[in-house]
């Protein structure tokens, strides 16, 4: 049986070396019975050695030069040549002798790589212990530093308005502030610091200022006067009672920056703190977002109201509602604001203030209409329509307790 596996090996290996050399049929035919001749002589001469595991190492492994199958070719000994060893050694020397390209290495650089074993005639035998498999410590990883930083929140929310225009500008006869219709120039800045904590308390100021100049040629004592001056603070506390409504403590103070006059009259018709109005409301307030958020604003209703003004000027108390002779007059009644703005496109919209004041003696209505037309981030115009009723004012043969004030400008603006 190991002489058939012997015989097996070497025809597999001249069968290979045979086609790698690309030798015709006939002549590989006559290779594979000279070789199948010289296994049968070494049958009948019973030779016993077998072909060890070294022999066919060399047949299967790529083409090497070994010392040794030159030395057995080589010698004189008649029993090393009739070997099934010297058979494997003489398809090698075949190789070497007729296609030296087709080897790759040489024994010396295998025994440099410590790959040559020239006895490996037994298996090697590894004594495995088994051992109880062991999960792997679970690795703790090191907890890495970070430097937590606390940011407070900020519940302020600040803004402005300013803009600077030229106006034509009208004023009826009776305006309570004085005037006159003209061209003028306008410089006006609105700033709001709101305080919102997104729980339960609100805190909304907004200070407005508005100072217009104008020049008249009819006017042949005033060179410069004041078209417009504003100077008004609101300040309104909420406390959320709902969704949308908030009880309130609103503040309401304004007065003027200049003094006013009419046009060929040395007479002041208002001044800095003549007059000065001071409000202070107790009520509610609803916070509107209608129509898809483009009309804003709140609406405040106040049952209780104290209403305080005073005039520095004595020659102006009357005009003003108060007493001949007197600086201050304060009574109590009800408050009523609507601060709205209706955004009709990004270019065109109506700020609103519809102010009420009664003490059930007197009563007090105003109602502020701008008109915004924006061309572009820093050119608009501006449409102001300003109606006002005051029962305590001195009544006008032509407009009765009613007062009336328009103007229309165009100029830079700047929001941010």
């Amino acid at each position: 049986m190991r002489k058939t596996l012997t015989f097996l090996l070497i025809l597999f290996a001249v069968s290979a070396q045979a086609k790698r050399d690309s030798v015709s049929i006939r002549q590989y035919e006559e290779m594979l019975l000279a070789y199948h001749s010289k296994i049968d002589s070494l049958k009948q001469a019973n030779h016993q050695r077998a072909l060890n595991t070294y022999d066919a190492y060399k047949l299967f492994s790529p083409a090497t030069f070994y010392h040794s199958v030159a030395a057995h070719s080589m010698s004189l000994d008649e029993n090393m040549q009739n070997t099934e060893s010297s058979e494997v050694d003489n398809v090698l020397m075949n190789i070497y002798m007729n296609h030296p390209e087709l080897v790759s290495t040489s024994e010396n650089n295998l025994r440099e790589a410590s790959v040559v074993k020239e006895s490996i005639m037994d298996p090697i035998k590894h004594n495995v212990e088994l051992v109880e498999k062991i999960s792997p410590a679970p690795q703790e990883s090191e907890e890495a530093k970070v430097d937590v930083v606390v940011t407070k929140p900020n519940f302020w929310k600040i803004k402005g308005d300013y803009y600077l225009q030229f106006l034509q500008n009208y004023i009826s006869g009776n305006w309570y502030k004085g005037g006159e219709s003209n061209y003028a120039m306008l410089a006006s800045a609105t700033i709001e610091a709101n305080y919102d904590n997104k729980e339960k308390l609100k805190w909304d100021n907004k200070l407005e200022m508005k100072l217009g100049f104008q020049t008249s040629r009819a006017d042949s004592i005033h060179k410069l006067k004041s078209s417009e001056d504003l100077l008004r603070l609101t300040s309104n506390l909420g406390l959320q009672a709902s969704k949308r409504w908030y009880y309130t403590l609103n503040v309401l103070a304004y007065t003027q920056f200049m003094r006013g006059y009419k046009s060929n009259n040395i007479m002041t018709f208002s001044d800095f703190m003549s007059p000065f109005t001071l409000n202070i409301s107790l009520g509610m307030k609803y916070n509107v977002e209608w129509m898809n958020k483009k009309l804003t604003g709140n609406i405040q209703l106040s049952p209780f109201s104290y209403n305080f003004k005073y005039v520095d000027r004595l020659g102006l108390s009357k005009r003003n509602g108060i007493d001949e002779g007197k600086h201050v007059m304060s009574d109590f009644g009800s408050m009523f604001t609507a601060d709205l703005t209706w955004k009709f496109s990004d270019n065109i919209s109506w700020k609103t203030r519809l102010y009420g004041f009664t003490s059930f003696r007197r009563a007090e209505l105003e109602w502020e209409n701008t008109f915004t037309f924006k061309f572009n981030k820093y050119i608009s115009s501006n449409i102001f329509i300003y109606p006002r009723f005051d029962d305590a004012a001195v009544r006008d043969e032509h407009h009765a307790y009613w007062q009336f004030k328009e103007y229309a400008s165009l100029g830079f603006s700047y929001s941010f």
